[in-house]
């Protein structure tokens, strides 16, 4: 029994095509949910979930032009109701956190069964969250010292941001950043800003 008076309209967005159109034809075999538009990369994705405003979308983490964190805070910028459900081959803990505090309902191993993500999309229609438990339990027991703040301004300077351009960016003051900054560097006990920034990449913090 259909458990939804309409079909959950999913925009699909994901860089490999073999996949996007593997789950674009298995996803509507539950009955329940339709796939109105594929998206190929982060930016069409964007422009078409304004253009055909879909119940849910479901969208590969890492693509070309614009990634899915970054599309997924785009949407929500547009349209914060918007659900939107992450998937991933690389759970690092940084990143689910970047993505709850987008906004983002679900997040999920790529490698998950279609049936899995049936299951998800229909929950995330809901505006119930589902987190893949494996993912949650290693964002649990992450030891990551920093503040949200403080990687705020680490991923900035990953990618190459002057301090200056860091403080127009998150709206701080100059001096504010810097104060995180070197927070951030005595806590990864590193001398640079930059050294800062890489020890916590390689430590899947951002």
């Amino acid at each position: 029994m259909n458990p939804y008076p309409q079909p959950v309209t999913v925009l699909l967005a994901d860089d490999e095509q073999l996949i996007r159109s593997a789950l674009a034809a298995l996803l509507p075999l539950n009955g329940d949910i339709t796939v109105i538009a594929e998206a190929a990369d982060g930016r069409e994705a964007v422009r078409l979930t304004r253009e055909r405003r879909p119940d849910v979308v479901v969208m590969d983490l890492d693509m070309p032009v614009m990634d899915g964190l970054q599309a997924a805070v785009t949407i929500h910028d547009d349209d914060p109701d918007q659900i939107i459900i992450l998937l991933t081959r690389h759970a690092k803990p940084g990143v689910l956190r970047r993505a709850l505090k987008a906004g983002v309902l679900g997040f999920l191993s790529k490698a998950a069964d279609p049936q899995l993500i049936a299951d998800v999309i229909r929950t995330v229609a809901r505006r119930q969250r589902w987190i893949d438990p494996s993912i949650a339990a290693h964002a649990m027991t992450d030891d990551c010292p920093l503040t949200e703040r403080e990687l705020d301004v680490l991923r900035e300077t990953s990618e190459g941001y002057a301090v200056t351009e860091i403080a127009r960016r998150l709206h701080l003051a100059h001096g504010t950043v810097r104060n995180y900054l070197s927070n951030a560097m005595q806590k990864t006990q590193t001398t640079t800003r930059h050294e800062a920034a890489r020890y916590a990449r390689e430590h899947d913090w951002l």
